[in-house]
């Protein structure tokens, strides 16, 4: 039986065919049941938001360069900080002071040189949102402020575009996808923002580690047409204990 899910949501354009080069670099997921060649052209030709590359961004910008995407639109402001470091891993000792985004494009570059990446120095925004998820055909929201989440939502409930929405607190993290009228709109759940949430919370950088990955899975899913997304499920994620807990939503 076939594992792809009917109607992926994302629509990105079949690459050309893969060189030598990506064809030796991908071998082992080319061998992955329904993804092969096909899985990876799309890849190719998609492009993915990640906004804020900070402890869970890091982790899903790396996971989707190494994986082979074809275009990383990233949007994170600041200069990189001793406090980063325990998570950010994208950010290194020797940028400190030094922009954040300009770090996460020269390592990402590193890591895949064929990557086409567009860093904006910017948090998102009511005033940016359109233009950026506009670039993209999914999103994946990693940003700590609920300001940011909305404006980000908003833009692409508008455009018809999926977000993959990835949080953590402490030592647990949730996932789920968003994209109406296939799910509930994110305001649905967060009409407004919490009162006394602030930017700076406790969390071990492994957490990051553990929802970036899982999130940036989901993204290549929504773009491959691969399993099942979670769209109407919430992951709920407890690593104190190691429990992971799956949520139908309404």
């Amino acid at each position: 039986m076939s594992h792809l899910e009917s109607g992926s949501s994302v629509s990105p354009r079949i690459s050309a065919d893969l060189s030598d080069e990506e064809r030796e670099t991908y071998a082992w997921q080319l061998d992955v049941r329904d993804f092969g060649e096909v899985g990876q052209r799309k890849l190719k030709g998609a492009s993915v938001l990640v906004s804020r590359v900070g402890g869970l961004g890091s982790a899903v910008a790396y996971e989707l360069a190494a994986a082979g995407i074809g275009r990383l639109i990233l949007a994170h402001a600041g200069n990189v900080r001793p406090s980063d470091l325990n998570r950010q891993l994208l950010m290194t000792h020797d940028w400190l002071g030094k922009p954040r985004i300009e770090s996460a494009v020269r390592r990402l570059k590193e890591l895949n040189p064929r990557l086409e990446i567009v860093g904006v120095g910017e948090n998102l925004s009511p005033s940016n949102a359109d233009r950026l998820v506009g670039m993209a055909d999914c999103v994946v929201d990693a940003a700590p402020m609920f300001q940011e989440r909305l404006a980000m939502n908003d833009a692409a409930q508008r455009q018809g575009k999926p977000v993959i929405e990835a949080a953590m607190f402490e030592l647990e993290a949730s996932l789920t996808v968003i994209h109406p009228p296939e799910t509930a709109s994110f305001r649905e759940w967060v009409p407004e923002v919490p009162a006394g949430w602030k930017r700076r919370f406790p969390v071990v950088g492994a957490v990051s580690g553990t929802v970036g990955c899982l999130a940036a899975m989901e993204a290549i899913k929504l773009i491959v047409g691969l399993g099942k997304p979670l769209k109407n499920r919430l992951l709920r994620i407890d690593l104190r204990s190691m429990r992971f807990d799956t949520i139908r939503l309404r």
